[in-house]
């Protein structure tokens, strides 16, 4: 039998009709860059960037590079508005009420060697600055040392009649692990540590801007006195 000549059978391979259409057969095709192909109205091209596919023929080959960046930007664009916790009473509340607002967060615990520095100093810093736009916001946690055992209604007894803690005081919860609570994921992606995203201990204060973003992360050793004079420019700004 003759042998069919190296241009004709190269033009065989080459023609639309010849390419499967399942997206088995269009990944191995995708996958060889170095074969320009023109498929009647299809238009491909291959950047430095990485491979782009526009096709009015096979509308199923077109790659939506687009939606990567854009969940990427929607995700970097989240701000602490977009969440809902609950506060110590178990009462629904959305983060959006503090629009506008210089926040300080920082996760609690009532039996720790920091207690008593922190909150004696947090209840002076929310008094000296809430009427200028400061909030503060408290999140027991029991994760560290088991420091915060006590039920949510013990922790506000504990935090409102002892050191007279006027800020915001919310549930219980998980700061690091499997169970993180959506608010704190959202803190530690926006600021990551210094051993990584993971929150050292009790204490530890995050600082969020007037547009919901997180501006600054202190660890827990950092007092709250050495932080007014970032949260005098912020409310300032």
């Amino acid at each position: 039998m003759a042998s069919m000549p190296f241009s004709a059978s190269l033009h065989a391979f080459l023609e639309p009709k010849m390419i499967p259409t399942s997206p088995r057969w269009t990944s191995i095709a995708l996958s060889i860059p170095s074969i320009k192909t023109s498929f009647r109205s299809s238009k491909s091209a291959i950047s430095q960037h990485g491979f782009s596919l526009q096709s009015s023929t096979f509308p199923g080959l077109l790659l939506n590079s687009r939606s990567f960046s854009v969940n990427a930007r929607a995700a970097t664009e989240k701000t602490i508005y977009d969440f809902n916790v609950k506060d110590i009473d178990g009462k629904d509340v959305s983060l959006s009420k503090f629009k506008g607002k210089v926040l300080l967060i920082v996760n609690v615990a009532s039996k720790c060697g920091l207690t008593t520095g922190n909150y004696s100093e947090l209840s002076h810093i929310y008094e000296k600055y809430k009427t200028q736009g400061l909030e503060i916001l408290a999140f027991p946690c029991n994760q560290f040392g088991g420091q915060e055992p006590g039920s949510n209604p013990e922790i506000k007894q504990f935090a409102c009649t002892r050191f007279k803690a006027e800020f915001p005081i919310f549930d219980k919860v998980d700061v690091n692990g499997p169970s993180t609570a959506p608010v704190y994921q959202f803190l530690k992606s926006s600021a990551g540590g210094f051993l990584g995203d993971l929150i050292k201990w009790n204490f530890e204060k995050f600082l969020v801007d007037k547009n919901g973003k997180v501006v600054e992360r202190y660890p827990p050793t950092t007092s709250p006195f050495q932080i007014e004079k970032d949260i005098q420019r912020l409310l300032a700004a």
